[in-house]
């Protein structure tokens, strides 16, 4: 996380004392934990709901044995957009929008107000619709300044009482702790395997071997990829299933 905020600094050309390094934990955890076939394993799917979470927050509330091997929701871009959006403005990071690149999609934008220098616009996309595997957090693939304004999401998708089912809260956790640490490359890769498996274009066992092979290609690499690498292939493999 710590590489990535650097990148990120450097490629908008940021002082690192300019934005908060909690600021950008926040939105880069919770964008790899809410995306398609990220590791809260919700999914795409056209649902032809409204542009807001609420109905992600109702399949939630009827999961009681989370699996890695099927998704925890299923949701259209926009509310997969709107549920990041919604999180991170409850973990206190502001101006997080709703952007529509295309008539019929959405992503989300953090608008990034630096304490010196001009305001920066960083594309968060919420599912790789129209975008490559090389397309990742801060795509450049959609110009969010065709967009005059970008409303900070604020609407109250879910009361504040609202309790997630415990089974489903330990695995969000647990998933944190699997995952959060590792590149934004094995991230996408993970992700992409795990979108296969919900798709049934992989089995369990062949993202399973897929992962171990991206695992010992990577030699001795860093810690977090090899871990989550490992951690992905034991979750996919009988007996280890939640």
């Amino acid at each position: 996380m710590r590489l990535g905020f650097q990148s990120f600094l450097a490629a908008h050309q940021l002082a690192p004392e300019s934005i908060r390094y909690s600021d950008y934990v926040i939105v880069r955890l919770l964008f790899e934990a809410t995306r398609d076939a990220g590791f809260w394993n919700l999914h795409w799917a056209i649902t032809d709901q409204p542009p807001n979470s609420d109905r992600i927050w109702q399949q939630w509330k009827n999961v009681e044995k989370p699996s890695a091997l099927k998704s925890t929701a299923t949701a259209e871009c926009d509310e997969l957009s709107a549920l990041y959006a919604f999180l991170v403005e409850r973990a206190a990071v502001k101006s997080v929008g709703l952007f529509w690149p295309a008539l019929n999609h959405t992503v989300a934008v953090w608008v990034v107000r630096p304490t010196t220098g001009p305001v920066v616009r960083v594309v968060v996309p919420t599912s790789q619709i129209f975008l490559d595997e090389t397309d990742r957090f801060d795509t450049k693939k959609f110009n969010p300044w065709r967009q005059k304004t970008i409303y900070e999401y604020t609407r109250r998708d879910v009361s504040d009482t609202y309790e997630l089912p415990k089974p489903l809260f330990n695995y969000f956790v647990q998933q944190m702790d699997k995952y959060a640490g590792a590149s934004d490359v094995t991230l996408q890769e993970l992700r992409y395997l795990r979108e296969g498996v919900f798709l049934k274009s992989w089995t369990p066992e062949q993202a399973a071997g897929e992962a171990l092979k991206k695992r010992s290609a990577l030699g001795a690499g860093a810690v977090e990829d090899l871990a989550a690498l490992q951690n992905f292939a034991q979750d996919m493999r009988p007996g280890n299933r939640q």
